[in-house]
């Protein structure tokens, strides 16, 4: 295990998680929100840190980044953990449990994305790479020493100070923006501000894309996806949007998919602010 950067101690031997606005304060032997930051003795460890669950070799349209090397090939790796709750996640396999892993060191994992033929870099995916940070920030350095390109995939709960020091290193983020709504937020475990500050603060340092998946009866409201794509042309009207159709998981496998015709009208919205919409999953 790797000791934890963004943290502080406390009284009684609890420590402080200063990574995300959860800001979590954990006892001695007791993990953050994500269940991978653990106290132990006093001071925070990444317990996540090198511990793989997927690694392939997918399109970079996968990601979902349609305007960032297009037709190219990115090495995707996915940990376990989430600092979010989502009711209807995607990957909850690895985001709200502890699978079997295997480690892969950040120098192993830089090798093997230099030697793959046609490869442009590392993305890290599949469930929220931000709780664990450690892993990106030692392996990030590598990657941009080799030429090769790092791409976060990411719901955007983090706080200011560790998204800085990020974006020292990465080349591109897609980041879901779950809905436009503070309320809808706090159902899933999240911070509407912070992930619109994130949003704010990476896009002028480097490629962003927003995904939105659109979830019937929770996010799909006209108005809403108006209020999101008028929000992002505010920052740029070049920021790729991309309107994600939701099929049943997690604790909503008893629902029922997003219709396809109500992601064509959110397209016709969006695209009134937005000069790139588009849709996922159809």
């Amino acid at each position: 295990m790797k000791e934890a950067l963004f943290y502080e101690k406390q009284s009684n031997g609890a420590v402080g998680c200063r990574l995300c606005p959860h800001g979590c304060r954990i006892p001695e032997g007791g993990t953050g929100l994500c269940n991978v930051r653990r106290n132990i003795n006093g001071a925070l460890y990444a317990e996540s840190c090198g511990r793989v669950t997927a690694l392939n070799l997918d399109p970079i349209e996968k990601k979902p980044l349609r305007r960032f090397y297009p037709g190219s090939f990115i090495l995707s790796v996915g940990s376990y953990g989430c600092n979010m709750k989502c009711c209807f996640c995607q990957n909850s396999a690895i985001s709200q449990s502890i699978p079997e892993t295997g480690y892969v060191a950040p120098e192993e994992l830089a090798d093997k994305a230099k030697n793959i033929s046609g490869n442009i870099g590392v993305a890290f995916t599949y469930n929220e790479p931000l709780v664990g940070v450690e892993y990106i920030l030692d392996a990030a350095p590598l990657l941009k020493s080799a030429g090769l390109k790092t791409v976060l995939v990411t719901n955007g709960m983090i706080e200011p100070e560790p998204l800085k020091t990020l974006l020292s290193y990465v080349d591109a983020m897609n980041i879901d923006v779950k809905c436009f709504s503070e309320d809808y937020y706090k159902k899933l475990g999240g911070a509407f501000k912070a992930v619109k500050r994130t949003v704010e603060l990476s896009a002028p340092a480097c490629h962003v894309e927003v995904t939105t998946l659109i979830v019937p009866g929770g996010n799909d409201g006209k108005e809403e996806i108006g209020d999101l794509s008028k929000w992002l042309s505010g920052i740029s009207p070049e920021i790729p949007l991309h309107l994600s159709r939701f099929f049943p998981r997690h604790k909503m496998s008893e629902g029922f998919p997003t219709p396809a015709n109500t992601l064509y009208a959110l397209k016709g919205i969006a695209e009134k602010h937005l000069k790139y919409v588009y849709l996922g999953n159809i």
